[in-house]
Order: structure tokens, then C-alpha cells, then sequence
């Protein structure tokens, strides 16, 4: 897997990685990720077509999800306290 490019982003780190004829595109915030995996062949510009796709809208819904997953690693450790 290689490294095309790191985006910035005040809320998480962004990094597109190239593997296997896929483009990888990765959000990362503390200790939670999120990956989409995306075919070269279902974009037709490249990597700039992959960097088009993280408009404001696909943002703030990554952004969600990142607050509903810690929402959920939250609950699941108070049922478990350690």
C-alpha cells in the first residue's frame, strides 16, 4: 500500500493510499478510523476524482459517524467497566 496524499482537515487527518487497483481513502480521529475503499475504475479522474469527493457534505458525515461511534465505544465500556 502506498501513500498518495494526506489532506488536511481540522477535525481528523485525511490520507489516500493506492493498493491493488483501489484507491483507500482514510479518516482518522484519536483512536477511531474510518476506511472507504473505492475501485480505480469507478473514478473516472484519478485521484483528483477521489479528492472531489470530500466535499463539506461527505465531511460532516464522516464527522457523525465519528461522534456516534465514540458514542457507542463509550456505552459499551460502561456496561463493562474494567
Amino acid at each position: 500500500m502506498r501513500t498518495i496524499a494526506e489532506l488536511p482537515h481540522p477535525d481528523f487527518k485525511i490520507t489516500l493510499f493506492a493498493m491493488n487497483q483501489k484507491f483507500i481513502l482514510k479518516f482518522e480521529q484519536g483512536t477511531l478510523e474510518q476506511v472507504y475503499k473505492i475501485a480505480e475504475t469507478d473514478i473516472s479522474d484519478g485521484v483528483n476524482g477521489v479528492f472531489q469527493l470530500i466535499d463539506d457534505d461527505f465531511t460532516a458525515a464522516v464527522s457523525e459517524c465519528f461522534n456516534e461511534m465514540r458514542q457507542s465505544f463509550i456505552g459499551a465500556y460502561k456496561r463493562h467497566e474494567y
